[in-house]
């Protein structure tokens, strides 16, 4: 049967956290603003890393944490859902990305590490020739996946080519829903980088920013979307997007238990309403990323790449 969430995630533990200067003419949310020594940034940026695997272990999710590598120096390899991304049938889909320095975070090891913790690979598509031709498309911050209704929700972008979209749709059998989001940038509309910081789609609910799709045409569709699949539809403004209330991500935790992840900062900036809309379908885990959020422009859902691969033991027990 297919599944919507995972007990199982990858985390990469950062090394050289900092600001990248390489991604944040696109990145809108990254901050200058903290007058920290790099090593100061460092070491607050793996104290809240560290702090949210605890409390995502406390629930019952299975949190597999690897090592950044000291080989290169990859500001944002915290953000491991950007280039890769792993499906139930044993798939796993390799990225392009817009930014050089974020193209060095891709590992093979990695790979293997999954196949000796007894997951299973069978098969891996890579996209990421089209960066040479100026393409890109940067994984589950690009698409917001429904996955059992195979849909890839995608907000265009210099980071989210349309083309790439479809031919991820094609390869992957989902259905493209295109649209454009914005944000007010210095009084002028920007397109929002990726589309999990305006929305991310859970098995019951989605929570989506539709203030930020300017046609109403797109917004209509993407509703109708949403609406025929049942999902039960939590509205955030533009302004809780900015602190990453469109951030989130949906993880499975002991007796099967359903928890959205999410910022100490997008939690308290919800309103009691959405919260309670929330904890109808999900209980909630919530963790300080501050720094996180203001030097590295993602959130929590950015730092979780799911992992839906099939294990040898499931596989065993099965049979």
């Amino acid at each position: 049967m297919i599944q919507q969430i995972t007990n199982t995630v990858l985390m990469i533990r950062p090394l050289h956290f900092r600001m990248n200067t390489e991604t944040v003419k696109t990145n809108h949310f990254q901050k200058n603003a903290l007058k920290v020594l790099p090593t100061t940034l460092q070491a607050k940026a793996l104290q809240e890393f560290d702090t949210l695997v605890l409390k995502l272990k406390a629930v019952g999710v299975n949190v597999i944490v690897i090592n950044d590598t000291p080989t290169y120096d990859t500001p944002d390899a915290i953000f491991p859902n950007n280039w890769i991304s792993f499906h139930q049938e044993g798939t796993v889909v390799l990225y392009p990305m817009l930014s050089e320095n974020r193209r060095k975070e891709r590992r093979e090891d990695i790979l293997d590490i999954l196949e000796q913790q007894g997951f299973l690979i069978e098969n891996v598509i890579d996209f990421t020739s089209a960066e040479a031709a100026g393409y890109f498309l940067e994984g589950t911050g690009s698409l917001v996946l429904d996955r059992v209704n195979q849909k890839a929700y995608a907000a265009i972008s210099e980071r989210t080519d349309e083309d790439l979209v479809i031919e991820f749709c094609e390869a992957l059998e989902y259905t493209p829903v295109i649209f454009t989001a914005n944000q007010t940038v210095e009084g002028n509309r920007m397109p929002i980088y990726h589309t999990n910081v305006m929305m991310c789609v859970t098995d019951h609910f989605a929570m989506v920013c539709l203030n930020a799709i300017d046609s109403k045409k797109e917004r209509k569709q993407l509703l109708k979307h949403l609406k025929d699949d049942g999902k039960e539809i939590i509205n955030i403004s533009q302004d809780q997007v900015q602190q990453f209330a469109g951030n989130m991500l949906a993880v499975l935790g002991d007796n099967d238990q359903s928890y959205l992840v999410m910022s100490t900062v997008a939690y308290e900036c919800l309103t009691e309403k959405q919260r309670h809309l929330i904890l109808k379908h999900s209980r909630i885990v919530h963790s300080d990323l501050y720094t996180i959020e203001a030097a590295g422009g993602g959130s929590a859902r950015c730092m979780l790449a799911e992992v839906f691969l099939p294990s040898f033991k499931n596989i065993n027990e099965a049979n």
